[in-house]
């Protein structure tokens, strides 16, 4: 019997309440895909990452949900990075790293002020858009059709990871939404393994600028992700390219996980590069506990 010790962390978050809970595993190179696998679908997160040595960045990432492997994963990248960063395990006084993903080489930015905030830079952004109705849409988030904002595009958006992105018109309609993830793969018909993410202009912090929630493909053998930093990555981009498109560089504060009692804050910065954008975001994280799993 193997045993293998995995690091709770919870990311976008101070807290050990609050944020999105990811499992790091520093011995990722110790492992195969099929017991990656294993280990991600005992610890039950939406995410757990594994730390490997890289042959073309500093180190490599590799991500699992408990039903598959995932190209990048934002907050499991931020609670690694931070995992690294304060047990001592980076380079003193090292600042700036990059990583291998399955999304390309990426790079890191770490800074304190005073608590450590991880930055990361995001593929760039890619749009396709939504050709399906309104009514299946709605319906499988359990709300009405009218509630779906009328004058902003629905699209399917990645920085990494492609998620449905659903402009919706009130804050107050997140609350009620009841998905049926089960169902995603019938409405999305261009991308039936997308994930969901509606969002709102309206907050319930005045300092932040958008709302959203996730909800997970149905074969990722999770229901919804607490926050995160993928599709809010896009989801500034999203905004720089449809909303405003008329400044060069925006900053975002993006708020999620309200309705999970687990809410967390992501920081999003998009600049407009020629004809597309880089996009990058940025979090803390927090140390909770070890677990012990066995294969």
């Amino acid at each position: 019997m193997k045993r293998v010790k995995v690091s709770h962390y919870n990311a976008f978050s101070t807290s050990s309440d609050k944020g999105n809970p990811a499992g790091v595993v520093l011995a990722g190179d110790t492992l195969n895909d099929a017991e990656m696998l294993r280990i991600a679908e005992q610890v039950g997160f939406n995410e757990t990452v594994f730390i490997r040595p890289s042959g073309v960045a500093d180190i490599e990432l590799r991500y699992f949900t408990p039903g598959h492997e995932m190209n990048l994963c934002g907050h499991a990248t931020i609670a690694s990075v931070y995992a690294l960063q304060s047990r001592g395990l980076l380079k003193d006084g090292v600042r700036s790293l990059t990583i291998e993903t399955k999304a390309g080489v990426l790079p890191i930015t770490i800074r304190k002020q005073p608590s450590t905030l991880i930055s990361m830079q995001q593929a760039s952004p890619a749009f396709i858009p939504y050709s399906g109705s309104l009514e299946p849409l709605a319906s499988v988030l359990g709300i009405g059709q009218d509630e779906i904002h009328p004058d902003l595009p629905i699209v399917y958006g990645s920085t990494g990871i492609w998620t449905l992105l659903i402009p919706i018109r009130r804050l107050e309609t997140f609350h009620r939404m009841a998905p049926s993830n089960r169902r995603f793969p019938s409405v999305l018909a261009e991308m039936p393994n997308a994930s969901v993410h509606p969002f709102s202009l309206e907050t319930h912090d005045p300092s932040a600028h958008l709302h959203g929630r996730h909800f997970s493909s149905p074969y990722s053998g999770t229901i919804e992700d607490p926050v995160t930093g993928t599709a809010s990555g896009v989801m500034g981009a999203y905004f720089a390219r449809f909303v405003n498109p008329d400044l060069a560089t925006y900053h975002f504060v993006v708020e999620q996980g309200h309705e999970m009692n687990r809410d967390g804050r992501v920081y999003v910065d998009v600049e407009r590069v020629g004809d597309g954008f880089q996009v990058s975001i940025s979090g803390e994280a927090v140390f909770v506990r070890e677990l012990d799993i066995s294969l």
